[in-house]
């Protein structure tokens, strides 16, 4: 493919975060797969790089704490697959990943250069499904029914974001071209206002999808700060609030 420069829609990005106004008591942050499956290098099925894994971790770990000093809910999605007799992982019924499944040539994986598998991919009970140990806290929330790319597809997420109170739905996790974008979407055609932690998102699939998801998510969904504006448009909010 011929390559494309990117838009530059940096004015429009920069007069929409002047816009922003973020009501901590109308947040949650909802984390996307931040599970060892993608992101602990000794166990990990579909793992991004290394350098991703700890850059996202660490990053990811500074906004939580600071989320919870305000109260704001975290809600962890993750997905896990059954074991269904004579079909093997429910990720099976899925034609694309099954084709994918089919061949066995490793420069043909999902995660560039990096040993991967879609068949054994997070099965229910399997370590891979284990929330990063670091990001989690007593008092967190955990969705631990995904099937598919979208956190609100078959799961209570929706149901439990309007439990909280929430209108603001924060973003982080793996993968920003698939699974982080795709709740974007879902979270925008529910009228919630939309933000993605730049910092703490990472694509398995390569850098390029990485930006794409970035810049489709900052162009046509939402939001994308790093995490010192994150905090920033929270403390803005909260004294808005106090005033």
């Amino acid at each position: 493919m011929a390559s494309v420069e990117i838009t530059d829609r940096t004015e429009m990005m920069t007069k929409l975060e002047q816009l922003l106004m973020l009501d901590p008591r109308q947040t949650a942050i909802v984390t996307v797969d931040m599970h060892r499956g993608h992101l602990d290098m000794d166990v990990a099925t579909m793992p991004t790089t290394p350098q991703d894994a700890e850059r996202v971790i660490a990053a990811a770990r500074d906004a939580l704490e600071f989320a919870r000093g305000l109260h704001i809910p975290i809600i962890h999605v993750i997905l896990t697959y059954r074991m269904v007799p004579g079909l093997g992982s429910e990720s099976m019924t899925q034609p694309f990943w099954r084709a994918v499944a089919e061949i066995h040539e490793a420069d043909n994986r999902l995660t560039p250069g990096r040993s991967s598998t879609v068949t054994h991919h997070n099965i229910q009970g399997s370590r891979g499904t284990e929330i990063i140990p670091e990001l989690f806290k007593t008092g967190d929330f955990v969705v631990d029914n995904k099937k598919r790319l979208d956190c609100f597809y078959g799961t209570d997420l929706d149901m439990l974001l309007e439990n909280v109170g929430a209108k603001n739905v924060i973003l982080m996790g793996i993968n920003t071209n698939t699974c982080v974008l795709n709740t974007g979407f879902t979270a925008f055609n529910k009228n919630y206002r939309v933000i993605v932690l730049s910092e703490c998102v990472a694509s398995m699939y390569g850098e390029d999808l990485h930006v794409l998801g970035l810049q489709n998510f900052a162009r046509c969904l939402g939001w994308v700060l790093d995490n010192a504006t994150f905090k920033k448009k929270l403390e803005e909010g909260r004294k808005l609030n106090t005033a």
